[in-house]
């Protein structure tokens, strides 16, 4: 495993509700970091899928209007399905390019949406996915939670690598499952652009002693459609999102500072061995934790609405409906 690696944060936003010309942009962008040396490249929460910021969905209490169940059908449409075509094309970004690369999306699984962040290897397999335990505020009308299935760091020749999206950073016992698992590239992918982001990433590192790459958007009203209509107003010019990326080594130095400025891409070289000089006096999962005192349980298990006990029964059409509930168990857990 080498000692120093190139890690880059991609500030950019999507062609909002253009799945096909997001994925597009996201290879130009993706090519143009590994052209400068990058091996590891993150980008920011829902990049492919979008993050319509400043919409409502036609939201009121004990109301939905049809414009609302207009935008989450179009939302609905942009998200990406696992496995799909436009996830294998991500593999193919990441292959050829040589690259590791972590990828904020909106994940549809039946008639639900998540919001994901996905790790490819260099051989272009889908290696880590992770979806986002706890939405924040609105998100939860367009969203679902993610359960702990998939709160994981997976081994790379370039390090352990996991994911924590957005506001899931303040999540104090999450933070703490991860660094339980030995995470040394921390990726939090956000759509989070204000001046407390930074701070922010600066404590998980040096919480966690491990490198923070925090990939952030850098979107405007003019990257979306003529029907977006944000609360913000209609100026193609008016920025909704803009960006403060940044990238911070496990002792709280910054690498990369946030810039505000437009669409970038920033890269740092990571030397790894700061890692160990850092879990020399503070290793928050280990030497420096008190389990006598504090303990903490993490439920990995994968939860579903519905548990088929056997085969799933195939109806011919003749049987009444009391025979076919004999063969069907909804779990109730």
């Amino acid at each position: 495993m080498s000692k120093t690696i190139k890690a880059a944060v991609v500030q950019a936003g999507p062609v909002l509700f253009d799945t096909p010309k997001t994925i597009a942009k996201l290879a130009d962008l993706a090519r143009d970091a590994a052209g400068q040396g990058a091996e590891l490249v993150v980008f920011p929460e829902a990049f492919l899928g979008g993050y319509p910021k400043g919409i409502d969905f036609g939201a009121r209490l004990g109301m939905r209007s049809p414009e609302g169940r207009e935008d989450f059908r179009r939302y609905y449409e942009s998200a990406i399905a696992l496995p799909g075509p436009e996830a294998a094309r991500l593999g193919e970004i990441a292959r050829d390019n040589n690259i590791h690369l972590v990828v904020g999306i909106i994940e549809r699984d039946g008639g639900t949406l998540y919001c994901s962040a996905v790790t490819y290897a260099p051989s272009g397999k889908l290696i880590s996915k992770h979806r986002k335990l706890m939405p924040t505020a609105l998100e939860r009308l367009v969203w679902g939670f993610g359960d702990g299935s998939t709160i994981g760091v997976v081994d790379t020749p370039l390090g352990r690598i996991g994911s924590v999206i957005c506001w899931e950073n303040y999540m104090p016992l999450l933070r703490t499952a991860m660094y339980a698992q030995g995470i040394e590239l921390y990726c939090a992918p956000t759509v989070d652009d204000r001046d407390t982001w930074l701070p922010t990433m600066r404590t998980i590192a040096l919480e966690g002693r491990c490198f923070v790459i925090s990939a952030c958007q850098y979107f405007t009203r003019g990257d979306g459609p003529a029907g977006y209509a944000p609360i913000q107003g209609d100026d193609p010019a008016t920025v909704l999102i803009r960006g403060g990326s940044c990238i911070v080594d496990p002792l709280g130095n910054v690498l990369i500072e946030p810039d505000f400025t437009g669409e970038a891409i920033k890269v740092a070289e990571i030397d790894r061995r700061i890692i160990a000089r850092g879990k020399y006096d503070l290793d928050v999962v280990g030497h420096y934790a008190r389990s006598d005192v504090f303990t903490l349980s993490v439920d990995t298990r994968s939860r579903s609405a519905v548990a088929f006990m056997g085969a799933v029964p195939v109806s011919t059409g003749e049987e009444t409906a009391t025979e076919l509930e004999r063969h069907v168990t909804v779990s109730r857990d």
